[in-house]
């Protein structure tokens, strides 16, 4: 009797349970293990009113981010990106959800509180700069101080001078933002958010505006910044910030892509990795437990998350092995099965995968160009054309 991939929610509920509770798209991430979390969004929705309706910007957003790290957050336009951004920062406020920052309870906060908090917790790059005009490059470094009543008063045009020489712009403290180019502005942007040395900072499309060699210089800024500990969060479209993050959140019609999909699987369509994401089911393998009986019962996707997985002959003698990262299709685990194969769980640890049923897989495939190339690929490696991307 064969039995749908769905019913394994129920058997492997007690499987589930000895991972820990944050099998959200965070946890890949493997500080998780060691440190407290000091940004943790809870169940962040945003509903925003217009005169065609209601539009949910976020829908039930939960997300982690850790003291130290780098995290991109990309996503097409629309998708909601920004709105999460603004959520950490407070520009806007979530429709419902809670936000923990650093053991201070966002929502707990008055308009006035939240001000002065955020200038001295938060530091702020925004895409287009929003230095003051009126005011030089110095004093727009200076402000935050003054706001938060930071240092004393020699004390902040000491450290802004120091923050803008870090910067590079030493030469041009006593200059107003439109006579220096974007890229300066850039960089004095990140030296005023750096005013009250917050520990996070955010920034939104921090290189979007900025020829290559600025937006290299932009990004050593920011990987000087997390090796001095900050924790910085990003959003934008350039894949060279991406690709220089330690971690990287797909967000899709205002939802996070599970974290662990996405890395593996990056090549598939954004709308395809939250497809997969709402499908996929946990399943835990002890150490030799036999992965399939027979082939009735085999999921359209198999996602090897954590552990080796063995291939055995009818011998029971290894032939190879599977690691981390690996994704097979049902057809490719009913060949091993119909010549006397068995998929065994490495013996040093248990193995974590992700299944997908043949029935939900096969939908989404259908609806896929991006899903199509990857089954091909899979499917058959040495085809020429089912190379390529999204």
């Amino acid at each position: 009797m064969r039995v749908p991939l769905r019913s394994l929610k129920k058997k492997n509920i007690r499987e589930e349970s000895k991972q820990k509770d944050s099998l959200t798209p965070n946890s890949v991430d493997p500080s998780s293990d060691i440190l407290q979390p000091i940004i943790e969004m809870q169940d962040i929705k945003k509903i925003y009113k217009t005169h065609a309706g209601e539009f949910p910007a976020l829908k039930g957003v939960s997300a982690r981010f850790y003291p130290g790290q780098f995290v991109s957050i990309i996503g097409k336009s629309g998708s909601g990106k920004s709105t999460l951004l603004n959520m950490i920062t407070g520009i806007d406020r979530p429709t419902s959800g809670k936000i923990l920052i650093d053991g201070t309870y966002l929502q707990d906060l008055t308009e006035s509180q939240f001000s002065e908090w955020r200038g001295r917790n938060l530091g702020i790059v925004f895409q287009f700069f929003q230095l003051l005009p009126m005011l030089s490059l110095l004093e727009n470094t200076i402000l935050p101080m003054d706001f938060c009543e930071m240092y004393s008063q020699p004390e902040r045009e000491t450290r802004a001078r120091s923050l803008l020489k870090m910067v590079g712009l030493e030469d041009f403290t006593d200059q107003l933002p439109s006579s220096v180019s974007s890229g300066q502005e850039q960089c004095a942007a990140i030296a005023r958010a750096l005013a009250n040395d917050p520990p996070i900072i955010v920034a939104d499309e921090p290189t979007g505006n900025l020829d290559s060699k600025t937006a290299e210089l932009v990004l050593q800024l920011i990987d000087n910044l997390v090796k001095q500990g900050k924790t910085v969060v990003v959003v934008t479209h350039d894949e060279a910030v991406a690709q220089r993050a330690s971690r990287t959140l797909v967000i899709c019609d205002g939802e996070l892509v599970d974290e662990e999909i996405s890395k593996v699987i990056p090549t598939i369509s954004h709308r395809s990795m939250l497809n997969i994401s709402h499908q996929a089911i946990q399943v835990v393998k002890q150490p030799g437990e036999v992965f399939f009986a027979d082939t009735d019962t085999l999921p359209g996707l198999l996602i090897l998350l954590d552990g080796e997985l063995e291939i055995h002959n009818k011998a029971d003698t290894k032939l190879a092995k599977k690691k981390t990262g690996t994704i097979m299709t049902s057809k490719n685990i009913r060949d091993h099965l119909q010549i006397g194969h068995k998929l065994v769980a490495g013996k040093h640890k248990p193995v974590r995968l992700k299944l997908v049923s043949e029935e939900d897989f096969q939908n989404s495939v259908a609806s896929s160009r991006s899903l199509q190339r990857l089954v091909n690929s899979l499917n058959n490696p040495s085809d020429p054309s089912s190379q390529g991307s999204n």
